[in-house]
């Protein structure tokens, strides 16, 4: 039965790892309901301030703040990497990582140099790998994001995009759409895209009554502008993650299962043809007598 003794011992194995998938699948569960609730109360905040700042620029047009105009002499470009800190999330990272490649070939076959700022540890790793620029990083978020922890890598490339050194500043994150489903995204951060064109808004006009003077209006809301939206893509990336694991451990869970079952089925067949063999010798030797 020394092949029986390595299948019970194979079937533990497995029902521990299972015990472990599980209670991993309960936490992140649990983890999840606090980060949908935590991104779902930023993304009022993040759309409006986004459309506010696209209105502003249409409305005073005698002052352009830095991060409405177009950096064409730059040969680089900036992208924030938004990534979880720990794995066991599917295939969340290399969905995002896969994006932030594609986009990271197509400027480079333009002869664009490329800038980072890695948020996560997975993503961190990646780029090092690849032997990408990375200007600044922020790991050990845990599980709330800290926007004081943010400001300052970011700010690296928010002020470079002043300074004319930068083309464009690109967001990439993983924006959740449910539970069961979450979208890498690679968007512009900077320079500010125009609002979504709709008929109310090609007809009306925006103006502004600016207190103390328009150009301090406008440079303190353009940088709370680009706060907010890593802030929201961080707590987007926080609630995919979650979710992400909470299915990936469903999965490996059920998977467990499964192989318990197979393995108990060999181990009953090899068991059972100990036995048969045993019975065997006996009435063999019983009629030899």
């Amino acid at each position: 039965m020394a092949a029986g003794k390595e299948i019970r011992g194979k079937i533990k194995s497995v029902e521990n790892t299972k015990k472990i998938t599980k209670a991993m699948e309960m936490v992140a569960a649990s983890k999840m309901r606090k980060a949908q609730d935590r991104m779902r109360a930023a993304r009022p905040y993040s759309e409006k301030v986004r459309n506010i700042a696209a209105h502003l620029g249409q409305a005073n047009p005698e002052y352009v703040h830095p991060f409405m105009k177009t950096n064409d002499d730059a040969k680089a470009a900036g992208f924030i990497v938004v990534t979880t800190d720990k794995g066991l999330c599917g295939g969340m990272n290399t969905n995002v990582l896969r994006a932030v490649t594609a986009k990271l070939r197509e400027l480079q076959s333009q002869g664009v140099k490329s800038e980072a700022v890695a948020i996560g540890n997975k993503g961190l790793g990646f780029l090092n790998r690849i032997g990408a620029h990375v200007v600044s990083h922020v790991t050990g978020l845990g599980d709330t994001p800290h926007l004081d922890r943010l400001i300052g890598p970011v700010k690296v490339l928010l002020d470079a995009y002043a300074e004319g050194r930068l083309s464009a500043v690109y967001l990439c994150y993983t924006r959740f759409i449910n539970t069961m489903k979450q979208e890498s995204v690679v968007e512009q951060l900077l320079p500010l895209a125009p609002p979504v064109a709709d008929e109310s808004a090609s007809k009306s006009s925006w103006d502004y009554i600016y207190e103390p003077d328009a150009q301090s209006v406008i440079d303190e809301l353009l940088v709370r502008y680009a706060e907010s939206l890593v802030f929201q893509a961080v707590a987007e990336n926080m609630a995919s993650e979650q979710s992400a694991r909470m299915v990936a451990m469903k999965a490996a869970t059920d998977n467990a299962g499964s192989v318990i079952g197979e393995l108990k089925l060999v181990y009953n067949k090899t068991r059972q043809a100990a036995i048969t063999k045993e019975l065997s010798e006996i009435v063999s030797g019983a009629a030899a007598v």
